[in-house]
């Protein structure tokens, strides 16, 4: 079977049992999701977070909100850090295990701060919401040493605006770094599934556009960073069990997921 071809399955998969009402998606994902940590309380890392034992686990960034929490959501302060924790790092997770040959932590995944030392275990992090993203000094510069001890990290769920934080904190981690676009024709996007084209998702924020980092600024080198600009693939994964996001652009979303953690894995 074509690795292209693999993903005409994966989100039937999650559906198989049958899909939830809309209107019991939103009490469905609060059910799931389970008491939320709180933000800036309790230092580096979360109570709970689960004891590295070898297996890949998902590794989500909590960061300090830029002014502070943005309203409420879902009964609870906006800290946008957490944005559809744990079911799409959960749904992720099963994902890899159906279609690849890595053996997860299938029940969501931990969270770390940018300086938290258990950091340098998890080979690839996850970080949402950066136009919201407010690093402290430690933490820019847990970043820049994760990054150049291996780490990959995938940035993702912003759009328009948010851009000029996100650019203005990676200058801190980075400042000689830039911030090049990529196309369909980097390695990434061959790393498990074969992605021919990168315009699913678009809609009225614009159109998604791709950026990385790379290693010494050199295209030739290995990747440190992905860059989802107008783009939100972790909402896709958390809904996917649902039947409220379209099936192609979940798919979608989903290769690339499982592209962005083999890569990470390899490089």
């Amino acid at each position: 079977m074509r690795r292209s071809a693999v993903a005409a399955w994966v989100v039937p998969a999650l559906l198989a049992a049958g899909a939830a009402a809309a209107a019991d998606a939103w009490a469905r994902r609060a059910q799931d999701a389970g008491p939320r940590p709180a933000q800036g309380a309790d230092g580096p890392g979360v109570p709970g977070n689960v004891p590295y034992d070898g297996r890949f686990t998902f590794a989500r960034i909590r960061f300090a909100t830029l002014g502070g929490p943005q309203g409420w959501f879902e009964g609870h302060p906006d800290v946008k850090w957490d944005h559809d924790f744990p079911r799409a790092e959960r749904h992720l997770m099963h994902i890899m295990a159906d279609v690849t040959l890595l053996r997860p932590y299938l029940e969501g995944g931990n969270i770390f701060t940018l300086d938290d030392p258990e950091l340098m275990k998890y080979p690839v992090a996850y970080l949402c919401e950066p136009g919201f993203w407010d690093p402290s000094e430690a933490e820019v510069l847990g970043l820049r040493n994760y990054l150049a001890k291996g780490g990959f990290i995938i940035f993702d769920d912003f759009f328009g605006g948010h851009w000029y934080n996100f650019e203005t904190q990676m200058r801190k981690v980075l400042p000689q770094a830039r911030l090049v676009p990529l196309d369909a024709s980097h390695p990434i996007f061959d790393s498990f599934f074969h992605i021919e084209q990168l315009d699913f998702g678009a809609d009225q924020r614009g159109r998604p556009q791709y950026y990385g980092i790379f290693e010494d600024n050199d295209p030739a080198k290995r990747l440190v960073a992905v860059v989802n600009y107008n783009n939100d693939i972790g909402e896709y994964w958390e809904w996917s069990d649902t039947g409220m996001m379209p099936v192609e652009p979940t798919n979608e979303a989903y290769q690339l997921g499982v592209n962005y953690v083999v890569y990470g894995m390899t490089h």
